[in-house]
Protein backbone atom coordinates (compact mmCIF):
# COMPACT_ATOMS: atom_id res chain seq x y z
CA UNK A 1 0.00 0.00 0.00
CA UNK A 2 1.39 3.41 -1.04
CA UNK A 3 1.28 5.77 1.98
CA UNK A 4 2.48 8.85 0.03
CA UNK A 5 -0.37 11.16 -1.06
CA UNK A 6 -0.43 12.71 -4.52
CA UNK A 7 -0.71 16.47 -4.97
CA UNK A 8 -4.36 16.16 -6.02
CA UNK A 9 -5.19 14.22 -2.85
CA UNK A 10 -3.45 16.81 -0.72
CA UNK A 11 -5.42 19.64 -2.42
CA UNK A 12 -8.72 17.80 -1.86
CA UNK A 13 -7.96 17.35 1.85
CA UNK A 14 -7.06 21.02 2.29
CA UNK A 15 -10.24 22.08 0.46
CA UNK A 16 -12.41 19.82 2.66
CA UNK A 17 -10.85 21.20 5.85
CA UNK A 18 -11.18 24.83 4.65
CA UNK A 19 -14.86 24.39 3.78
CA UNK A 20 -15.61 22.90 7.20
CA UNK A 21 -16.87 19.62 5.81
CA UNK A 22 -14.09 17.74 7.62
CA UNK A 23 -12.19 18.37 10.87
CA UNK A 24 -8.43 17.92 11.13
CA UNK A 25 -8.91 15.59 14.12
CA UNK A 26 -10.61 13.10 11.80
CA UNK A 27 -7.27 12.38 10.17
CA UNK A 28 -5.41 11.49 13.35
CA UNK A 29 -4.45 7.80 13.50
CA UNK A 30 -6.57 5.63 15.80
CA UNK A 31 -4.76 4.26 18.87
CA UNK A 32 -1.53 6.01 17.82
CA UNK A 33 0.02 5.36 21.25
CA UNK A 34 -0.61 1.63 21.10
CA UNK A 35 2.41 -0.51 20.23
CA UNK A 36 1.98 -3.93 18.72
CA UNK A 37 4.64 -6.58 19.24
CA UNK A 38 4.81 -9.39 16.76
CA UNK A 39 4.95 -12.83 18.43
CA UNK A 40 5.98 -15.91 16.52
CA UNK A 41 4.37 -19.00 18.06
CA UNK A 42 6.75 -21.24 16.10
CA UNK A 43 9.78 -19.85 17.98
CA UNK A 44 8.56 -18.52 21.36
CA UNK A 45 10.97 -16.59 23.57
CA UNK A 46 11.99 -18.85 26.45
CA UNK A 47 14.76 -16.64 27.88
CA UNK A 48 14.39 -13.09 29.18
CA UNK A 49 16.96 -10.40 28.41
CA UNK A 50 18.21 -10.60 32.01
CA UNK A 51 18.76 -14.35 31.72
CA UNK A 52 20.66 -13.94 28.46
CA UNK A 53 22.78 -11.25 30.09
CA UNK A 54 23.63 -13.64 32.95
CA UNK A 55 24.60 -16.35 30.47
CA UNK A 56 26.81 -13.80 28.74
CA UNK A 57 28.52 -12.91 32.04
CA UNK A 58 29.16 -16.59 32.77
CA UNK A 59 30.79 -17.15 29.41
CA UNK A 60 32.89 -14.00 29.61
CA UNK A 61 34.63 -15.85 32.45
CA UNK A 62 34.76 -18.97 30.29
CA UNK A 63 36.34 -16.97 27.45
CA UNK A 64 39.10 -15.63 29.72
CA UNK A 65 39.87 -19.10 31.08
CA UNK A 66 39.91 -20.61 27.59
CA UNK A 67 42.22 -17.88 26.32
CA UNK A 68 44.76 -18.80 29.00
CA UNK A 69 44.45 -22.61 28.76
CA UNK A 70 44.55 -22.79 24.94
CA UNK A 71 47.51 -20.40 24.78
CA UNK A 72 49.44 -22.77 27.06
CA UNK A 73 48.32 -25.94 25.24
CA UNK A 74 48.94 -24.66 21.71
CA UNK A 75 52.02 -22.59 22.61
CA UNK A 76 50.56 -19.78 20.55
CA UNK A 77 48.74 -16.51 21.14
CA UNK A 78 45.02 -17.29 21.53
CA UNK A 79 42.22 -14.80 22.09
CA UNK A 80 38.61 -15.76 22.85
CA UNK A 81 35.75 -13.40 23.66
CA UNK A 82 31.94 -13.51 23.64
CA UNK A 83 30.55 -12.05 20.41
CA UNK A 84 26.83 -12.60 21.10
CA UNK A 85 24.28 -14.57 23.09
CA UNK A 86 21.00 -15.30 21.28
CA UNK A 87 17.99 -17.58 21.50
CA UNK A 88 16.80 -19.42 18.41
CA UNK A 89 15.50 -22.82 17.35
CA UNK A 90 17.85 -25.78 17.13
CA UNK A 91 17.05 -26.08 13.42
CA UNK A 92 18.22 -22.49 12.84
CA UNK A 93 21.47 -23.26 14.64
CA UNK A 94 22.11 -26.41 12.59
CA UNK A 95 21.47 -24.53 9.33
CA UNK A 96 23.85 -21.71 10.32
CA UNK A 97 26.97 -23.86 10.71
CA UNK A 98 29.11 -25.26 7.87
CA UNK A 99 29.30 -28.90 6.76
CA UNK A 100 31.59 -30.59 7.61
CA UNK A 101 32.55 -29.05 10.94
CA UNK A 102 33.63 -30.14 14.41
CA UNK A 103 30.63 -30.80 16.66
CA UNK A 104 31.33 -32.06 20.18
CA UNK A 105 28.30 -33.53 21.97
CA UNK A 106 28.59 -32.77 25.70
CA UNK A 107 26.76 -34.41 28.57
CA UNK A 108 25.71 -31.66 31.02
CA UNK A 109 25.60 -33.76 34.19
CA UNK A 110 23.89 -33.24 36.67
CA UNK A 111 21.52 -31.44 34.27
CA UNK A 112 19.51 -33.70 32.00
CA UNK A 113 20.32 -33.63 28.32
CA UNK A 114 23.23 -32.68 26.08
CA UNK A 115 24.75 -29.51 24.69
CA UNK A 116 26.84 -28.97 21.57
CA UNK A 117 30.18 -27.20 21.16
CA UNK A 118 30.88 -26.34 17.52
CA UNK A 119 34.36 -25.27 16.42
CA UNK A 120 34.91 -23.61 13.05
CA UNK A 121 36.96 -25.78 10.62
CA UNK A 122 39.54 -23.00 10.22
CA UNK A 123 40.17 -22.98 13.98
CA UNK A 124 40.05 -26.80 14.17
CA UNK A 125 42.77 -27.38 11.56
CA UNK A 126 44.85 -24.52 12.97
CA UNK A 127 44.80 -26.19 16.41
CA UNK A 128 45.64 -29.58 14.91
CA UNK A 129 48.58 -28.14 12.98
CA UNK A 130 49.93 -26.46 16.12
CA UNK A 131 49.64 -29.66 18.16
CA UNK A 132 51.40 -31.62 15.42
CA UNK A 133 54.34 -29.20 15.66
CA UNK A 134 53.42 -26.86 12.80
CA UNK A 135 52.97 -23.11 12.72
CA UNK A 136 49.18 -23.19 12.67
CA UNK A 137 48.86 -22.90 8.89
CA UNK A 138 45.57 -24.02 7.32
CA UNK A 139 46.49 -23.93 3.64
CA UNK A 140 45.26 -27.50 3.02
CA UNK A 141 41.72 -28.69 2.30
CA UNK A 142 39.50 -27.59 5.18
CA UNK A 143 36.31 -28.93 3.58
CA UNK A 144 36.84 -32.52 4.73
CA UNK A 145 36.07 -34.81 7.65
CA UNK A 146 38.57 -35.29 10.46
CA UNK A 147 40.72 -38.41 10.43
CA UNK A 148 40.68 -40.74 13.45
CA UNK A 149 43.98 -39.32 14.70
CA UNK A 150 42.76 -35.73 14.27
CA UNK A 151 39.59 -36.56 16.21
CA UNK A 152 41.70 -37.93 19.09
CA UNK A 153 43.78 -34.74 19.09
CA UNK A 154 40.69 -32.50 19.10
CA UNK A 155 39.24 -34.55 21.94
CA UNK A 156 42.16 -33.47 24.17
CA UNK A 157 41.45 -29.83 23.29
CA UNK A 158 37.73 -30.18 23.96
CA UNK A 159 38.29 -31.89 27.34
CA UNK A 160 40.43 -28.93 28.43
CA UNK A 161 37.72 -26.52 27.25
CA UNK A 162 35.12 -28.44 29.28
CA UNK A 163 37.15 -27.84 32.45
CA UNK A 164 36.81 -24.10 31.77
CA UNK A 165 33.05 -24.46 31.29
CA UNK A 166 32.78 -26.14 34.68
CA UNK A 167 34.77 -23.32 36.32
CA UNK A 168 32.65 -20.61 34.66
CA UNK A 169 29.38 -22.22 35.81
CA UNK A 170 30.50 -22.62 39.44
CA UNK A 171 28.43 -19.63 40.62
CA UNK A 172 25.21 -21.23 39.33
CA UNK A 173 25.65 -25.01 39.58
CA UNK A 174 28.33 -27.59 40.20
CA UNK A 175 28.38 -28.63 36.56
CA UNK A 176 30.35 -31.73 35.52
CA UNK A 177 30.37 -31.63 31.70
CA UNK A 178 31.60 -34.82 30.01
CA UNK A 179 32.71 -35.31 26.42
CA UNK A 180 30.46 -37.80 24.60
CA UNK A 181 31.44 -37.88 20.92
CA UNK A 182 32.54 -35.84 17.91
CA UNK A 183 30.35 -35.42 14.85
CA UNK A 184 31.33 -33.72 11.60
CA UNK A 185 27.87 -33.66 10.02
CA UNK A 186 25.36 -31.42 11.88
CA UNK A 187 22.49 -33.66 10.74
CA UNK A 188 23.84 -36.45 12.97
CA UNK A 189 23.84 -34.28 16.10
CA UNK A 190 20.10 -34.13 16.75
CA UNK A 191 20.18 -33.71 20.54
CA UNK A 192 16.70 -32.05 20.65
CA UNK A 193 13.76 -31.64 18.24
CA UNK A 194 14.36 -29.05 15.47
CA UNK A 195 11.75 -26.64 16.87
CA UNK A 196 13.17 -26.69 20.41
CA UNK A 197 14.51 -23.32 21.61
CA UNK A 198 18.21 -23.08 22.48
CA UNK A 199 20.56 -20.40 23.75
CA UNK A 200 23.55 -19.92 21.48
CA UNK A 201 26.78 -18.44 22.83
CA UNK A 202 28.99 -17.32 19.95
CA UNK A 203 32.66 -16.83 20.76
CA UNK A 204 35.07 -15.11 18.40
CA UNK A 205 38.30 -17.09 18.46
CA UNK A 206 41.73 -16.17 17.13
CA UNK A 207 44.63 -18.62 17.12
CA UNK A 208 47.78 -16.96 15.84
CA UNK A 209 46.72 -15.32 12.57
CA UNK A 210 43.71 -17.58 12.04
CA UNK A 211 40.24 -16.34 13.05
CA UNK A 212 36.98 -18.21 13.40
CA UNK A 213 34.02 -18.94 15.66
CA UNK A 214 33.19 -21.33 18.47
CA UNK A 215 29.49 -21.86 19.19
CA UNK A 216 28.17 -23.28 22.44
CA UNK A 217 24.55 -24.40 21.97
CA UNK A 218 22.52 -25.20 25.11
CA UNK A 219 18.87 -26.36 24.77
CA UNK A 220 16.19 -24.81 26.95
CA UNK A 221 15.29 -28.26 28.29
CA UNK A 222 18.80 -28.52 29.78
CA UNK A 223 18.64 -25.10 31.46
CA UNK A 224 15.02 -25.33 32.61
CA UNK A 225 15.83 -26.71 36.13
CA UNK A 226 18.16 -23.77 36.85
CA UNK A 227 16.38 -21.06 34.86
CA UNK A 228 15.49 -19.20 38.08
CA UNK A 229 19.19 -18.92 38.93
CA UNK A 230 19.96 -17.13 35.68
CA UNK A 231 19.22 -13.70 37.14
CA UNK A 232 21.47 -10.77 37.94
CA UNK A 233 20.43 -10.80 41.61
CA UNK A 234 21.33 -14.48 42.08
CA UNK A 235 24.53 -14.09 40.03
CA UNK A 236 25.96 -11.16 41.98
CA UNK A 237 24.91 -12.58 45.35
CA UNK A 238 26.69 -15.84 44.44
CA UNK A 239 29.81 -13.93 43.43
CA UNK A 240 29.89 -12.07 46.76
CA UNK A 241 29.29 -15.27 48.72
CA UNK A 242 32.01 -17.08 46.81
CA UNK A 243 34.49 -14.27 47.36
CA UNK A 244 33.96 -14.43 51.13
CA UNK A 245 33.91 -18.22 51.62
CA UNK A 246 35.45 -20.18 48.79
CA UNK A 247 38.35 -17.80 48.16
CA UNK A 248 38.93 -17.24 51.88
CA UNK A 249 39.45 -20.97 52.33
CA UNK A 250 41.85 -21.04 49.41
CA UNK A 251 43.83 -18.12 50.83
CA UNK A 252 44.05 -19.83 54.23
CA UNK A 253 45.29 -23.01 52.59
CA UNK A 254 47.97 -21.12 50.68
CA UNK A 255 49.09 -19.22 53.77
CA UNK A 256 49.68 -22.42 55.74
CA UNK A 257 52.65 -23.19 53.48
CA UNK A 258 54.33 -19.78 53.95
CA UNK A 259 57.66 -19.94 55.81
CA UNK A 260 57.86 -17.55 58.78
CA UNK A 261 60.66 -16.90 61.28
CA UNK A 262 59.65 -17.93 64.80
CA UNK A 263 61.98 -16.40 67.43
CA UNK A 264 61.94 -16.91 71.20
CA UNK A 265 63.25 -13.70 72.82
CA UNK A 266 64.81 -14.01 76.26
CA UNK A 267 65.23 -10.30 76.84
CA UNK A 268 66.77 -7.10 75.49
CA UNK A 269 69.59 -4.76 76.46
CA UNK A 270 71.06 -1.64 74.91
CA UNK A 271 74.82 -1.88 74.26
CA UNK A 272 77.19 0.46 72.45
CA UNK A 273 78.51 -0.98 69.21
CA UNK A 274 82.05 -1.06 70.63
CA UNK A 275 80.87 -3.43 73.39
CA UNK A 276 79.11 -5.67 70.89
CA UNK A 277 82.25 -5.91 68.77
CA UNK A 278 84.34 -6.82 71.83
CA UNK A 279 82.10 -9.73 72.94
CA UNK A 280 83.89 -13.06 73.21
CA UNK A 281 82.89 -16.63 73.99
CA UNK A 282 82.20 -16.93 77.71
CA UNK A 283 81.22 -13.30 78.29
CA UNK A 284 78.12 -12.72 80.43
CA UNK A 285 75.50 -10.15 79.42
CA UNK A 286 73.22 -9.04 82.23
CA UNK A 287 69.67 -8.43 81.04
CA UNK A 288 67.73 -5.69 82.78
CA UNK A 289 64.10 -6.07 83.89
CA UNK A 290 64.15 -9.84 83.30
CA UNK A 291 63.97 -12.27 86.20
CA UNK A 292 64.59 -15.98 86.34
CA UNK A 293 61.32 -17.76 85.74
CA UNK A 294 59.79 -14.93 83.68
CA UNK A 295 58.18 -16.20 80.45
CA UNK A 296 59.96 -15.64 77.15
CA UNK A 297 58.36 -13.82 74.24
CA UNK A 298 57.72 -15.79 71.01
CA UNK A 299 57.62 -13.65 67.87
CA UNK A 300 56.15 -14.74 64.52
CA UNK A 301 57.83 -12.64 61.87
CA UNK A 302 58.13 -9.23 63.50
CA UNK A 303 55.02 -9.59 65.69
CA UNK A 304 55.11 -10.70 69.32
CA UNK A 305 52.33 -13.29 69.56
CA UNK A 306 52.89 -15.72 72.48
CA UNK A 307 54.45 -16.26 75.92
CA UNK A 308 56.59 -19.39 76.31
CA UNK A 309 58.96 -21.27 78.61
CA UNK A 310 62.35 -22.69 77.54
CA UNK A 311 63.07 -26.40 77.79
CA UNK A 312 64.54 -29.42 76.04
CA UNK A 313 62.90 -32.01 73.75
CA UNK A 314 65.25 -34.93 73.30
CA UNK A 315 68.61 -33.36 72.54
CA UNK A 316 67.15 -30.15 71.13
CA UNK A 317 66.37 -26.87 72.82
CA UNK A 318 62.69 -25.94 72.60
CA UNK A 319 60.03 -23.63 73.98
CA UNK A 320 56.52 -24.39 75.20
CA UNK A 321 53.74 -21.87 74.55
CA UNK A 322 51.97 -20.88 77.75
CA UNK A 323 49.77 -17.99 76.68
CA UNK A 324 48.85 -15.47 74.03
CA UNK A 325 49.93 -11.83 73.90
CA UNK A 326 47.01 -9.45 73.42
CA UNK A 327 48.42 -7.00 70.90
CA UNK A 328 46.91 -3.55 70.29
CA UNK A 329 47.14 -4.34 66.57
CA UNK A 330 45.21 -7.58 66.82
CA UNK A 331 42.32 -6.12 64.83
CA UNK A 332 44.56 -6.06 61.77
CA UNK A 333 44.95 -9.82 61.78
CA UNK A 334 42.63 -12.81 61.98
CA UNK A 335 42.51 -14.14 65.52
CA UNK A 336 44.71 -17.21 65.90
CA UNK A 337 43.32 -20.01 68.03
CA UNK A 338 45.79 -21.82 70.26
CA UNK A 339 44.36 -25.09 71.47
CA UNK A 340 46.38 -26.44 74.41
CA UNK A 341 50.11 -25.99 74.72
CA UNK A 342 52.22 -26.06 71.55
CA UNK A 343 55.90 -26.92 71.57
CA UNK A 344 58.34 -25.50 68.98
CA UNK A 345 61.84 -26.87 68.56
Amino acid sequence: MNEVLSQDEIDQLLTAISSGDTEADDFKPVNSARKIKIYDFKRPDKFSKEQLRTVSNMHETFARLTTTSLSAQLRSLVHVHVASVDQLTYEEFIRSIPTPTTLAVINMDPLKGNAVLEIDPAITFCMIDRLFGGRGATTGNKNRDLTDIEQEVMETVIVRILANIREAWTQVIDLRPRFAQIETNPQFAQIVPPTEMVVLVTLETKVGDEEGMMNFCIPYLVLEPIISKLSSQFWFSSVRKSSTTQYLGTIKQQLTAVDMDVVAEIGTINLPIRDVLSLRVGDVVRLSSVKVGDPLTLSVGNKKKFYCQPGVVGKKMAVQITGKIESVESDEFEELSVEGDETYE
